[in-house]
């Protein structure tokens, strides 16, 4: 009862507060910070996933990268938001397959945003994907790793102001883009996944299969109407009757080219006949 009526005070005092003293983020300049980050390398922090277990951000390198920050005492915007990245990763399924995309949910509000919490987060909104993962900084790290992502919040009665969006980072822990807004969608995402899996370049390593991989997802389209990535047949069409194309006339030409290899030699080796004796005098 005493803790609640010191917070229905706290309370009282902020909303008695003149609007001007309370704390609000300006939009303009977090979304500046946010694209100020874009192409910057995110330093090796160390953070706790959901069993208290200490994990690298180098760990997740080799991949593309989604990242989103969230506090699990929001009742309702991180919810939300985290629900609509869950439907958006979900809608990727047909253009991407879970190994080749990491996901991970960064709780900034410390010493509260713990493993124990973090892991009641995910089970509550019931987010169980292999390459997801929610993380607790150290309450120590929270300031530099945020600003490291472009990452803007301030406290407020209510809990945190902050920006919305997913920051997308490359293989090498390069961030390539930021994906602002509430409304988190299977395009928004796609987009430049597909950007950072179709430009990266081909390796020795790499099979067939991949090759195969990179023309599947160079094939499929956003569908607005399911939300989700479909195949574009016809563009398949066209991709294996130009390969089909281009390959019959490397057929034609290697064949054209024989064909006068074999006539040269021809007329190399034939030699004239020599007139018969006598035959000149008839």
């Amino acid at each position: 009862m005493a803790a609640g009526l010191l917070l229905g005070f706290a309370l009282a005092s902020w909303a008695a507060k003149p609007a001007s003293t309370v704390p609000t983020l300006d939009e303009s300049t977090a979304l500046a910070l946010g694209q100020a980050v874009v192409g910057t390398k995110v330093p090796d922090y160390t953070l706790l996933d959901r069993q208290g277990k200490p994990i690298r951000l180098s760990e997740y390198r080799g991949k593309p990268l989604l990242v989103s920050f969230i506090y699990t005492g929001c009742f309702e915007i991180c919810p939300t938001n985290t629900r609509m990245l869950h439907e958006a990763v979900k809608g990727l399924d047909k253009l991407l397959s879970p190994n080749q995309f990491h996901v991970i949910s960064i709780g900034f509000n410390q010493p509260f945003d713990s493993p124990t919490a973090m892991r009641a987060f995910a089970a509550q909104h019931r987010i169980n994907y292999a390459n997801w993962e929610f993380l607790s900084p150290h309450a120590n790290i929270v300031d530099p790793l945020t600003k490291s992502f472009g990452f803007s919040y301030v406290a407020t009665p209510a809990g945190f102001d902050h920006v919305l969006g997913v920051t997308v980072v490359d293989a090498e822990g390069k961030i390539f883009s930021q994906v602002w807004g509430d409304n988190m969608t299977a395009q928004k995402l796609g987009e430049p996944l597909r950007q950072l899996l179709g430009r990266a370049p081909f390796t020795q390593t790499e099979t067939l299969s991949d090759l195969i991989e990179r023309v599947r997802i160079l094939c499929t389209v956003y569908d607005p109407d399911t939300g989700t990535y479909r195949f574009k047949y016809a563009l398949i069409v066209e991709i294996v009757g130009g390969f089909m194309f281009f390959i019959a006339m490397i057929w034609f030409g290697v064949a054209e080219l024989l064909r006068k290899r074999r006539a040269r030699r021809a007329q190399r080796t034939q030699r004239p006949l020599l007139p018969v004796p006598g035959e000149a005098l008839r």
